[in-house]
């Protein structure tokens, strides 16, 4: 099976049975506050798994590409990959645990859709602990459809649950389905809210939640010993060494992570495109296999042919970068290593020494550890990031923190800078011209930053006039309106989005009185008087014709 054959078969089968196809969101998350790329189908989703209503109704499935980066030590093994599609179905307060079983039996065993030898599937459920009761509902249904009791695996929380991604939001215990003792699916019933004290909530509506990755599935079908030897890799590895895997996989990462328009940089998502792309020079990357990337998914994913010029100039500036560094930092590594200084032994590397191979020799932070690792050499660090937070050059979520992902809070503060983005994007599009559009937007209960095209440095004067504008618009107290419509008449009625090829059949569109009115997923205050005091904090470049504003609400 090919994986546009199984693509197509997932949507034709969840179709039949009642749900609606949205389109896969992109990579870049478009309100999260802290999640830096969509690691999950359910990213999109989180409005509405706690409770907000869906343009498309309460049944939905889509094919999601996603990023994460917290298992990027285990990339080149069997099964682990940084970019990866997931095939999910959802309720969003519709079915529960016996439907979605059944379901997720049939679509593996029967041999109109998957056809899987029944005998080679086996199964996990919750376990239970002080927070949750043990699954016995799952455990029972499973059982049922004819699953021996010796092939149901009751399983503690680090295996059996889902969530919260951050330190707050839904999550529930999950069944987890394996053929061979691969995982290749997971339904996740998210029936809690995880609070901010710790405490696990009842939601408001019961929600299941699954994921089933293209690439293990693929290689399971084909009877494939692991996921590089299935279609989406095989043109991209010449030798099938750990090396060649991890330089296949982070490769086609970087490709994906600049089809969004993200450039290498030193903060936030242009540092882990940055570290993957140097990562891979690490382990050999010569350059070619990107017009493979793209020929592989060019039927799925047009953006990636779209913006093939600047995929492939970004990733040879940063290549060639990289390279030029890279011999004169080992050179320099090697001597550090040699140099007994303030006490260190050869054994361990001068804390000092680090914070200098990463900030002025451009050596990231994994490539430091794999060196070390080779040559058997201790590296403290704590003590790093003590030179790290002590000079500001380098924060700690920046060194160590940017591979692992967190969800979006909704809480009432990031609630209140969601919608203050709104009134700031409108606002500059008045004060600087019709050419502002959003360029990405990261909100926190603390900030919002939002990112917009503009070919110049800001005056103080244009600083000054957005920040009354919104203030203006604040002090009126205009009702927030939400309505529902498909994406024509949003487009007709002069609503404006940011990823407009991505949104579904049906769209939701907030206005502000006549001074905004944007396609987006929420959610908003119910007036813009709950805001108070808008204020600008900084204003400075982004990238190349793109200008960025930090702002907080006193």
């Amino acid at each position: 099976m090919t994986a546009d054959e199984l693509r197509k078969k997932f949507l034709e089968f969840f179709k039949s049975k009642g749900h609606k196809i949205i389109p896969g969101a992109s990579l870049i998350p478009e309100n999260d506050p802290t999640v830096l790329f969509t690691t999950a189908g359910m990213h999109p989703l989180v409005p509405y798994l706690l409770g907000e209503k869906h343009p498309a109704g309460n049944r939905l499935a889509s094919v999601q590409k996603c990023i994460r980066t917290g298992d990027i030590d285990e990339v080149g093994d069997d099964i682990h990959l940084t970019f990866f599609e997931m095939l999910g179905n959802w309720s969003l307060g519709d079915y529960w645990k016996k439907e979605v079983i059944e379901w997720s039996w049939e679509f593996l065993t029967s041999p109109q859709w998957l056809g899987l030898d029944k005998n080679k599937i086996s199964v996990s459920v919750f376990a239970g602990d002080e927070d949750a009761p043990f699954d016995k509902e799952s455990f029972e249904i499973w059982k049922s459809l004819g699953i021996p009791e010796e092939k149901i695996a009751k399983l503690p929380k680090k295996d059996n649950w889902w969530g919260p991604a951050g330190k707050t939001g839904p999550c529930g215990s999950d069944t987890e389905m394996f053929f061979d003792g691969v995982e290749i699916w997971n339904d996740v019933f998210m029936e809690y809210n995880k609070t901010a004290d710790g405490k696990f909530e009842p939601l408001k509506q019961k929600n299941v939640d699954t994921g089933m990755g293209i690439e293990r599935t693929l290689a399971v079908l084909n009877k494939k010993a692991n996921v590089y030897e299935t279609e989406l890799f095989v043109p991209l590895i010449k030798e099938n060494t750990k090396a060649a895997r991890i330089v296949a996989d982070h490769i086609k990462a970087a490709v994906f992570i600049l089809a969004e328009g993200i450039e290498p940089s030193n903060i936030g998502r242009g540092y882990v495109l940055r570290r993957l792309i140097r990562r891979a020079v690490k382990y050999g990357y010569k350059s070619g296999i990107i017009d493979e990337v793209i020929k592989i998914y060019k039927n799925t994913y047009s953006e990636l042919e779209r913006n093939k010029s600047f995929i492939i100039e970004q990733l040879k500036k940063e290549q060639e970068k990289f390279e030029k560094t890279l011999d004169k930092a080992l050179k320099i590594f090697d001597r550090y290593a040699q140099v007994n200084v303030g006490g260190f032994s050869t054994k361990i590397l001068n804390p000092n020494h680090v914070y200098e191979l990463i900030t002025s020799h451009g050596l990231p932070r994994e490539i430091i550890e794999e060196i070390a690792k080779e040559k058997n050499i201790e590296i403290l660090w704590d003590r790093v990031e003590e030179y790290i937070k002590a000079h500001q050059e380098l924060s700690r979520t920046a060194s160590a923190g940017m591979f692992k992902s967190g969800l979006a809070d909704h809480s009432e503060e990031t609630i209140k800078y969601h919608t203050a983005s709104h009134l700031l994007l409108a606002a500059l599009r008045q004060v600087l011209g019709a050419h502002v559009v959003q360029k990405g937007s990261n909100i926190t209960a603390e900030r919002l930053r939002l990112d917009f095209s503009h070919p110049q440095k800001m005056t103080e004067e244009e600083i000054k006039k957005v920040e009354d504008l919104v203030n203006e618009k604040i002090k009126e107290n205009i009702p927030v309106i939400c309505e529902e419509m498909n994406l024509e008449e949003a487009k007709e009625s002069g609503a404006t989005g940011v990823f407009e090829d991505k949104y579904g059949e049906k769209v939701k569109v907030y206005t502000i009185g006549n001074f905004s009115k944007e396609i987006c997923s929420g959610p908003h205050v119910n007036s813009t008087g709950e805001l108070g005091h808008f204020k600008i904090t900084k204003e400075e470049a982004s990238s190349a014709g793109v200008r960025r504003l930090k702002a907080i609400l006193e």
